[in-house]
């Protein structure tokens, strides 16, 4: 059984048989999809720019090397171009040019490792602190006119914190210098400075902070390159000196520090005036002010004497002050009666003019006016009267004469309708109907019995 499956399977028609191109394809597919995205570090050699703007090039290290390709549309985001020889950080993807059935790398981003990068790491950070404003002068505190109190942030062993004593020592020492020991290099170097100098602005113990450590590398110096390091600079309210490394070092703390001195003791310099200098100083100041006081002296002394001829006895001195008082008196007394009689003449003058416009005056001016009216009134009143009374009494016998009780009184009779209506025609009333006769004096009520047409 078992020859007999080795034998179909030997036969032609039974082989999967691969083609170059698809094992090239299938080898390509695994590479890809098998690997992630992986960030290399190696040197850049055989470099090679062709018109299609595509960069070909290999990466090696000691032992081995691998050819690699970068397309036009990725390398135009890489802002150094490559070099043979330069050290670089790549991202890439494996996969295989089948063609000829090479093995490379897909580079998708790459930038300069080792001194380079960080240099590229530290204008990027500097530029960023710069337009938030973190190295404008506007913020920049002044150094104290005179400094007794220094805050030194350095490493307890180094050299810097020997040079800062020492030259402190030398020129002008400190009523207090306390010292912050802090790591200067190393992973969480950074963090422990920026705390150091929060602790210093949280107990306001002295009146300057030095920042320091001695020279190194870039990469030695770049714990004060650290953003941390600068945002507790720059908040910082107690003025800070840096000096960092070397006078060609420059660090981020140098462009947001206060004031930056090229080294540790410059840094001391800086902060302590020099002791013979302001011995020098205080004598040449002491010279100026004996000099000044002599001639304040001889001042006074002529004032003095000046005065003293002046001087009079105080017998003389209270009699002018009594002649003064008594002027002044005089003054006082005429300016007083002048002024009663301003006020009496010009209440005279408004008494007079009250009397003129007194309502007394007008109101007897109304009285005599009223009476007069009130006689013509009464005369008026009686002779219309009097006329009214005659012409009623006319009225009167006129209406009397042609009142219809006038002619009752005659013996003549009012016939009404039971609509006390006047009866005028006998047509105007019918048997049986109650009428009402007026008489002169009262009425009579009946009832028709008989109509008479004639």
């Amino acid at each position: 059984m078992n020859n007999m499956n080795n034998n179909s399977a030997s036969q032609p028609s039974n082989r999967d048989i691969y083609t170059v191109s698809r094992l090239n394809r299938e080898v390509r597919t695994i590479l890809e999809t098998g690997f992630p995205l992986l960030w290399i570090e190696a040197e850049l050699s055989n470099f090679a720019r062709p018109a299609s703007g595509h960069w070909y090039f290999s990466l090696k290290d000691e032992a081995a090397q691998v050819k690699c390709a970068m397309f036009r549309n990725r390398n135009q985001l890489v802002k150094v171009l490559p070099e043979n020889g330069k050290q670089v950080l790549v991202r890439a993807k494996i996969g295989l040019y089948e063609p000829r059935g090479d093995y490379q790398l897909i580079i998708e981003h790459m930038e300069e490792a080792g001194d380079g990068a960080l240099r590229r790491q530290f204008e990027l950070l500097k530029t960023k602190l710069s337009q938030q404003g973190l190295f404008d002068a506007a913020h920049k505190k002044t150094l104290p006119a005179s400094v007794t109190r220094v805050g030194i942030i350095t490493s307890a062993t180094g050299a810097a914190i020997h040079d800062i004593l020492s030259t402190l020592k030398r020129r002008y020492p400190m009523e207090k210098t306390i010292v912050y020991p802090v790591p200067v290099q190393g992973k969480g170097a950074s963090n422990k400075i920026s705390a150091a100098i929060d602790k210093a602005n949280s107990r306001n113990e002295v009146d300057v902070l030095i920042v320091a450590r001695g020279g190194g590398s870039l990469e030695d110096l770049w714990e004060f390159n650290e953003e941390v390091v600068a945002r507790s600079i720059y908040n910082s309210r107690i003025p800070i000196v840096t000096g960092i490394g070397h006078e060609v070092d420059f660090t981020i703390a140098d462009f947001v520090a206060d004031q930056r001195a090229a080294t540790p003791t410059a840094a001391a310099e800086l902060i302590s005036p020099d002791r013979y200098q302001q011995l020098q100083r205080l004598a040449s100041v002491e010279s100026q002010l004996t000099y000044l006081i002599e001639q304040n002296l001889q001042q006074k002394q002529q004032q003095l004497d000046w005065l003293s001829k002046r001087v009079r006895h105080p017998r003389e001195q209270l009699q002018i002050l009594k002649n003064r008082l008594n002027e002044l008196k005089q003054r006082n007394i005429s300016s007083i009666n002048g002024t009663l009689l301003a006020r009496r003449s010009k209440t005279n003058l408004i008494h007079a003019k009250i009397q003129q416009h007194s309502p007394l005056h007008y109101l007897k001016q109304l009285k005599q006016k009223f009476e007069n009216i009130n006689s013509r009134f009464n005369n008026t009143s009686k002779q219309i009267i009097s006329s009214r009374s005659q012409k009623l009494q006319h009225l009167v016998f006129t209406l009397d004469a042609v009142s219809p009780l006038h002619t009752l009184k005659r013996g003549y009779a009012i016939i009404k309708d039971d609509k006390n209506n006047i009866v005028r025609n006998v047509k105007d009333v019918k048997k049986k109907q109650l009428i009402k006769t007026e008489l002169a004096k009262g009425s009579i009520l009946s009832t028709i019995t008989e109509i008479h047409n004639d």
